[in-house]
């Protein structure tokens, strides 16, 4: 009975070659209540997909052996019926074009370290729920100017009045931009709301 209640978890798959990383994505995964496996490098990330067909995949991008990159691009090639499972790529590499080249290649996300962990949660939350409902995705949410420059300096770690002095505007007019996102979302805290904005690629950090 045991067995089959973790079943019942989702399964996600965390390819990380840095063992403290890994360590910390698990506690947070299982802390979550997901049921967490592992990979240390791309070639056994590759093998575990394939194997264990997980819920969604965590995947370092820069590691030995195979890169995250390769481990996607093969996965495209080998195994079509991985196009609905979420692949989202956890790294250090901030540049424009290697976050072009994960979607390019198919990535739903790319989240930089080190990893904001309710961001995270946020984010995963919102993957799953999107293939249980067979990939529907909102597309009737309007936010102004003002909000999605708003939640973007947020979701940059920034505090609503350095955002007020950045957007040359007040901490209330921040609170209220803020706010006022969060309720068309249709989510209980702004943490969720940065998250859900950046699954709707509404913003980008």
């Amino acid at each position: 009975m045991t067995e089959l209640l973790e079943r019942l978890a989702p399964r996600i798959l965390c390819i990380e070659d840095d063992p403290d990383t890994q360590e910390l994505i698990t506690e947070f995964l299982i802390d979550a209540g997901f049921e967490a496996i592992t990979a240390q490098n791309g070639a056994e990330g590759l093998a575990r997909i394939i194997a264990d067909r997980p819920d969604l995949v965590l995947c370092d991008v820069s590691m030995p052996r195979m890169s995250g990159f390769e481990v996607l691009e093969r996965l495209k090639d080998a195994a079509p019926w991985m196009n609905d499972m979420p692949f989202i790529f956890l790294t250090a590499l901030a540049d424009r074009e290697s976050e072009l080249q994960g979607r390019r290649l198919g990535s739903d996300d790319y989240v930089a370290k080190p990893i904001d962990f309710d961001i995270l949660d946020t984010i995963i939350r919102a993957r799953l729920e999107r293939v249980a409902r067979g990939g529907a995705l909102r597309t009737d949410i309007n936010l102004n100017d003002r909000e999605i420059q708003a939640l973007t300096w947020s979701a940059r770690g920034k505090t609503s009045d350095e955002i007020a002095d950045i957007l040359e505007s007040t901490k209330r007019n921040v609170d209220f931009f803020l706010d006022s996102a969060r309720k068309k979302l249709g989510v209980a805290t702004r943490i969720q709301a940065v998250a859900t904005a950046i699954v709707l690629k509404i913003i980008k950090i």
